[in-house]
């Protein structure tokens, strides 16, 4: 996402037209569901999509016509038996893409672009507002779901993307960038594996450690943040909140129990902990007796951590930790819709 609105910005300002194509609703067995996207220029897709197959190469012919027609317009697509087939799907489905038409040089696009690049910098909780008639507005708003030529959305606007109708215009809000972060306390092979990983899928990390010569920027370039930190006060050097997950993944027993003491005095919304089975009856016993922790506490540890896949070198388990937070999102974007 953080691509195609600097792309917007950057050819909008060399006096490129452009066609932001966004998936707005879907049923059945389409490709991409609400929210996916793709920027189109007069040469064709620049960067994004929304699935492949029958439905976005309809919508790159549709989006050449909107280049030339220079207005904005939505498209319904069912998808046939054959475009099915074509898909390697099983049954079909039915979804709704929207055309917005932004001209070079739009002073407006070209300021929403650089906000929503600077929230998503900054790590904001920054929604995408997309005004759904032929010269529809684009706008961003924060949590607090004010846009002022627009006017105030209702609150929560949620995790899920969704049209609404506000005094009588409709209108399609998708969040865009996210104040949550993964915290990863341990610099390991795995977290060096892990981060990549995670950051590809969206997710922003913070890679911790308290050697030097692990909490190394070089080592972890797709982290937000690489600190040097005293495991034996970790508040001390981040704040964790309702909205953060955290992996525990330290090179010893006595690291992992003191970190996980701590965290669970956090609203940490995910508590994951390399480590086998034989090691969580030790380290739940521990903290149970030396740091007063309750058993509904430790129902929020996941440990072993990961989905169970025979994930054996580090490079697997991190596929197998990054499964189970695409989950843990999901959960909870469903929960928090």
């Amino acid at each position: 996402m953080k691509k195609m609105f600097h792309e917007i910005r950057q050819r909008l300002e060399q006096g490129e037209n452009l066609v932001l194509v966004t998936v707005i609703a879907s049923s059945g067995t389409t490709p991409r569901g609400a929210g996916a996207r793709m920027l189109v220029g007069q040469e064709g897709r620049i960067c994004g999509t929304i699935g492949g197959g029958a439905v976005e190469y309809r919508s790159m012919k549709i989006a050449q016509k909107v280049l030339e027609e220079q207005t904005s317009r939505g498209q319904d697509f069912t998808l046939t038996r054959d475009d099915v087939q074509n898909l390697g799907m099983i049954c079909g489905g039915n979804c709704s893409v929207y055309f917005h038409f932004i001209a070079a040089h739009d002073a407006q696009a070209i300021d929403i672009a650089r906000q929503a690049d600077r929230a998503m910098e900054e790590g904001r909780d920054v929604w995408l507002v997309e005004e759904l008639c032929e010269n529809g507005r684009l706008a961003v708003c924060g949590e607090d779901g004010l846009v002022p030529t627009m006017g105030q959305f209702p609150r929560p606007l949620g995790q899920i993307p969704r049209r609404l109708t506000l005094e009588g215009r409709e209108y399609f809000l998708e969040q865009i960038s996210s104040s949550s972060r993964v915290y990863i306390l341990g610099c390991g092979h795995v977290a060096q594996e892990l981060v990549p990983v995670l950051a590809h899928v969206g997710f922003r990390c913070v890679a911790m450690d308290d050697r030097p010569e692990f909490a190394d920027r070089a080592l972890f370039p797709q982290a937000e943040q690489v600190l040097l930190v005293d495991f034996e006060r970790i508040g001390d050097f981040i704040s964790v909140t309702d909205k953060d997950l955290v992996c525990i993944m330290t090179r010893g027993h006595s690291y992992d129990t003191v970190l996980q003491a701590q965290i669970l005095r956090t609203p940490a919304s995910y508590i994951g902990v390399i480590g086998s089975a034989h090691k969580k009856a030790g380290v739940f016993r521990r903290l149970k007796e030396e740091f007063g922790c309750t058993d509904q506490d430790l129902e929020r540890i996941t440990t072993p951590i990961g989905l169970s896949i025979l994930a054996q070198t580090p490079a697997e388990i991190a596929i197998s930790i990054t499964a189970q937070m695409i989950q843990h999102r999901a959960m909870m974007t469903k929960k928090n819709a």
